[in-house]
């Protein structure tokens, strides 16, 4: 009596227990736990404890808030100019919505790489070789466009999708690197052809300079000589102009002409004695003993000479 009694007890208090384990249902933080009354939707539980009814509520899927990250496998990928390419990526998702997660499709990870791959190759296909490498911030953001409309019916929100590694074809490589060789050499051509122009035109500019510094010189040593040259002129003008005033003047003092008729007679004698010492043959004036007349002709010259000065000042 007391073993059935002890059984009993012990049945009920293992239907406690599980009764307790299918009604208090304990959500974790940032998760959604989506729950079926008789295999039907019910309701979407948050974070918190909750209480379900026992053999009639269930949970039927649990779904992360949090942002998940897939992976998506390398694929073969065809660009406009034919070149296959092996690229593969990484894509961030959110669910949104847990119901629509749960019975909007049956797998949405496999579902969104599905699309991701084939949106992917789609976007490879518009673009050249060259342009591939160039473009993948357009080819994500064309990828996400396409998930982000797709997905909506899912319940889930894509976030960013990038490509991880593109791999051309080794033939391609080889060809690109010689490519990039031949393209650096060129810059460098191209480099050293106007490090040269450059130095010419340098130089040219130089000489240049130089030559018009040069005629610059030259033309002020020019312009210096020949105002020194009429400073020079001016000069002499102004002093014979102030020796014939002078002698002007001496010949208009009293006694002056006097003087001036000796000097003359003086100079005429001095000379014609040093020439007569330097040549063998000379030809004597018809006059030569009238020293007077020659000193009369001398001094009307003079005369005439004042006469000018006077009428000029």
């Amino acid at each position: 009596m007391i073993d059935n009694v002890l059984i009993g007890v012990l049945i009920f208090a293992a239907f406690v227990v599980v009764v307790l384990v299918k009604t208090a249902v304990v959500v974790d933080q940032q998760y959604e736990y989506v729950i079926e009354r008789l295999g039907k939707y019910r309701t979407t539980l948050e974070a918190g404890f909750h209480i379900l009814i026992p053999f009639f509520d269930r949970v039927a899927y649990k779904r992360s808030l949090k942002e998940e990250a897939i992976d998506i496998p390398a694929q073969a990928c065809i660009t406009a100019d034919n070149v296959s390419m092996q690229i593969d990526g990484c894509l961030y998702l959110q669910v949104v919505n847990s119901r629509l997660s749960a019975y909007g499709i049956d797998n949405y990870h496999y579902a969104v790489a599905q699309l991701a791959q084939t949106s992917l190759r789609s976007a490879i296909g518009r673009i050249t070789l060259d342009n591939t490498f160039e473009a993948r911030e357009l080819l994500n953001r064309q990828v996400v466009e396409v998930l982000d409309e797709a997905s909506q019916n899912w319940g889930v929100k894509v976030l960013r999708y990038e490509i991880k590694d593109i791999q051309p074809p080794r033939s391609v490589l080889d060809a690109m690197e010689k490519q990039m060789r031949a393209e650096r050499e060129k810059r460098a051509e191209i480099a050293k052809s106007e490090g040269e122009r450059q130095a010419m035109i340098n130089r040219a500019e130089g000489e240049r300079a130089e030559a018009i510094a040069r005629s610059e010189g030259e033309k002020t040593r020019r312009i210096n000589e020949a105002e020194g040259q009429a400073q020079e002129i001016l000069k002499v003008a102004e002093a014979t102009a102030e020796g014939i005033r002078q002698v002007a003047a001496a010949l208009s003092a009293p006694g002056g002409q006097d003087a001036a008729n000796l000097e003359v007679a003086k100079k005429y004698l001095d000379q014609f004695g040093k020439l007569a010492k330097e040549n063998n043959t000379m030809i004597l004036p018809a006059n030569l003993t009238d020293v007077s007349s020659m000193v009369a002709t001398a001094m009307t010259t003079m005369e005439h000479a004042r006469k000018i000065e006077r009428t000029a000042g």
